[in-house]
Parts: C-alpha cells; sequence; structure tokens
C-alpha cells in the first residue's frame, strides 16, 4: 500500500488528533503515523502539520506511504537441535525447538525451520511467497513441537486446504497460570492485531473467527497444565485467548504472564508446546499422527511446579 493518498478527512474523524486519524484511516499503528507527519510526508490543505493537530472534517489529506518492507530470503543454514520426525518425498515433519521462527519475516534476524531444512539439503515446495516457500501452517518462534512442511506442489496444495478447512487436529499442552474455571471449557473470541500496533494480537470485535478448546490434564498450586485443541489457527492464538481468560501461559511476559512465577520455575519463554498433528496424508489420503515429547526446559519447569504443589 505504498505511493500518494489523497482524500478528505471523513466526518467521522472530526476533532481527532491528527496521527490518531492517520492511524486509522491507513491501518498504522500510531507511532509510524507520527513518524509520517514529523518526516513531512503528511499535507493537510496543501501544508505541513503536528501530530496533535486536531483535524476538521473535510480537510484535504495528502499523505505519502512508504513502500511496505519485504521478508528477507531464507538463509539455507542448518538449525541445531531441529530434528526430523518423519520424511518422504511429498512432506517432511519436524520438532521445532525454540527459537526459530517458521520462515523469515521483517524484523526476525534468527534461524528459520525454512531455512534449516534447505540447509540440512531438502526439498521443499516452492509455492508461496519466496519467503514462505512450502510453509502451509506456522508455530511462534518460542513455541516448540510438531510443525509440518510441504515438499511437493501438490502436497502444498492439498496440506493448505487442510489447514483451511480445519480437517487438520493440531493438540498442544500449555502451562498457564492459576486455574481455569470450568476445568474444562472453548473460549471462542474474534482475534486481531492488538491496536497498539506494538506485534502483539488481542480479542478484539470485528476480529477473525478464533476457538480454542482446553482441557486441564493436571492442575498445581500455582499454575495448571492444559491440554489444548485448536479449531482455528490464529497467530498467538493459544497465548491471546488465555491471557483474555486471565490465565496467560507461563512465562509469557508479552501477553502479562507473572515475571516472579516464571523465575521460580525457571521458565525463560511462554510455556507451549505443539504434541502433536492428525491430518491425512496428501498423497494417500492415509491419517498419520506425530508427536513431540516436552524439551528439557518445559519439562525440567512442570517438575519444579509439581514439586511445590
Amino acid at each position: 500500500m505504498s505511493g500518494r493518498r489523497a482524500l478528505p478527512v471523513p466526518d467521522g474523524l472530526e476533532g481527532e488528533r491528527l496521527d490518531a486519524a492517520i492511524s486509522r484511516l491507513f491501518g498504522l499503528s500510531r507511532t509510524r503515523a507520527a513518524e509520517l507527519i514529523s518526516a513531512g510526508d503528511v499535507l493537510v490543505d496543501g501544508a505541513g502539520a503536528a501530530k496533535s493537530d486536531r483535524v476538521q472534517a473535510g480537510a484535504w489529506l495528502e499523505v505519502t506511504l512508504p513502500p511496505p518492507p519485504v521478508a528477507p530470503a531464507p538463509v539455507a543454514e542448518p538449525v541445531p537441535g531441529m530434528t526430523i520426525l518423519y520424511e518422504d518425498d511429498d512432506i517432511v515433519v519436524v520438532d521445532k525447538p525454540a527459537g526459530v521462527a517458521a520462515h523469515p519475516t521483517v524484523g526476525w534476524t534468527g534461524p528459520t525451520v525454512l531455512g534449516g531444512l534447505l540447509g540440512a539439503g531438502h526439498r521443499v515446495a516452492t509455492s508461496g511467497a519466496a519467503e514462505r516457500q512450502g510453509i502451509v501452517h506456522r508455530l511462534d518462534a518460542n513455541t516448540t513441537g510438531v510443525m509440518v512442511v510441504a515438499k511437493s506442489e501438490v502436497a502444498y496444495a492439498r496440506l493448505k486446504r487442510a489447514f483451511k478447512e480445519r480437517t487438520v487436529d493440531k493438540r498442544y499442552h500449555a502451562l498457564v497460570q492459576g486455574h481455569p474455571d470450568p476445568l474444562r471449557g472453548t473460549i471462542d473470541a474474534p482475534i486481531d492485531r492488538h491496536p497498539s500496533g506494538d506485534g502483539r494480537f488481542a480479542v478484539v470485535a470485528g476480529g477473525k473467527p478464533s476457538v480454542t478448546h482446553y482441557d486441564t490434564i493436571e492442575a498445581f498450586r500455582a499454575a495448571s497444565l492444559l491440554d489444548i485443541d485448536l479449531e482455528t489457527g490464529r497467530t498467538h492464538q493459544i497465548r491471546v485467548h488465555m491471557a483474555a481468560v486471565r490465565h496467560p501461559c507461563v512465562g509469557d511476559l508479552l501477553y502479562g504472564a507473572d515475571p516472579t512465577l516464571a523465575a521460580r520455575l525457571g521458565v525463560t519463554r511462554q510455556w507451549l508446546h505443539a504434541v502433536s498433528l492428525s491430518f491425512d496424508h496428501p498423497i494417500t489420503g492415509e491419517r498419520v499422527t506425530f508427536t513431540s515429547d516436552y524439551p528439557a526446559d518445559l519439562a525440567e519447569s512442570l517438575e519444579r511446579v509439581r514439586a511445590e504443589s
């Protein structure tokens, strides 16, 4: 959405601050809107203005939007700690370690699943954007566990459809603060980017439909271990939904987790692990299931919370 835009200020924005108006009109964060204003990329009735100026309905806005940032190409290099759970001509299933993104994104300079596979000599599908080749679903960089990548073009198309049609069973375990009430339930709340524009997501009216089913496996004094079945697959969905019901994942400081509890249990990231993935194999049609054990850091913190209960 780069280039020059010119339009009158809508009646509904009468009296708003200029940075707030630009933010709402173009879907930018307030910070980004303020940067454009200070750089002289926003004119009001042909003249420069300050971010705190109040806009009048009908005033003529001219805004020069920068080109969107482009994600870097994947760096093909082996990723230590990433193991292959299964591979054939069409799919490769990995056990993703913490600190590894699914694919390159703007601002991420660390290792990626895609780069790790390419670096180890694995072929991946070339469908989709160059930086997301073969990627049919994602795990957050600091969420560990099972992830499938398409190697053939037909597998890519069929797996993308399977995720969209929700025929894939995605199961996670999460250690969350406190005790959800009820112990078993469903969180059905729409998710979209947080209005602050700081990279978080949130439950917001008009967001994308998002459904999370949870069941308590074990309750401890300070936390609960949950089995989570994702019906949809929004970015940060489990983290956002658990935080929304006041039970954030232990260690998830981005979504309001207690740093004291995290430190006591030795948790340095969100306690969230993709334990299993079941889907119809894109070529044979056979139902396949892949599972992953807890990595050492999550297993150790689970023993600590169990010992103190």
